[in-house]
């Protein structure tokens, strides 16, 4: 298993889940009795997910450090501030938000096993091999950084 380890990139992990969770919206039941609060949510969460990718992409981009989930190795900066004050997984977490706002828009039950595939998938195999590395990149400054701030929420 080891060798999915930082071999899909994370982006294209969502977009399968986003093709998997539109395929089970088509073959299974669709609850309709959302209406316009489904919108709303949708809104929301797309906004959330848009911020969080955003505001993790551009804190990686001033700190001039690589932005490529796959060389994680190449890391220069150890970022901290921004949203990475909340959360140590921006950009993944605002996928999962992007993910759950396709669910909700779908309106299929079935179709927010895609969030859930997406957060296991991307901490098995993203995640947890990117913490091994930065711990040995920055040390006690990045285990500090993991007892201050969540893996995900």
């Amino acid at each position: 298993m080891n060798r999915l380890e930082h071999k899909i990139p994370p982006p294209l992990v969502g977009l399968l889940c986003a093709v998997l969770m539109w395929g089970l919206s088509t073959q299974t039941p669709v609850i309709h009795w959302w209406g316009v609060t489904a919108q709303i949510v949708t809104g929301v969460l797309v906004v959330i997910g848009l911020f969080l990718d955003s505001g993790g992409l551009l804190s990686f981009i001033r700190s001039k450090t690589t932005v490529n989930p796959i060389k994680i190795e190449k890391a220069s900066v150890l970022v901290t501030g921004g949203v990475y004050r909340f959360t140590r997984n921006p950009m993944y977490l605002g996928m999962a938000f992007l993910l759950s706002a396709l669910g909700v828009w779908l309106q299929s039950p079935a179709a927010f096993i895609g969030p859930a595939i997406f957060v296991g998938y991307i901490t098995r195999f993203q995640i947890i091999p990117e913490e091994r590395i930065l711990l040995m990149l920055f040390g006690q400054d990045y285990s500090d950084y993991q007892a201050r701030v969540r893996r995900w929420l």
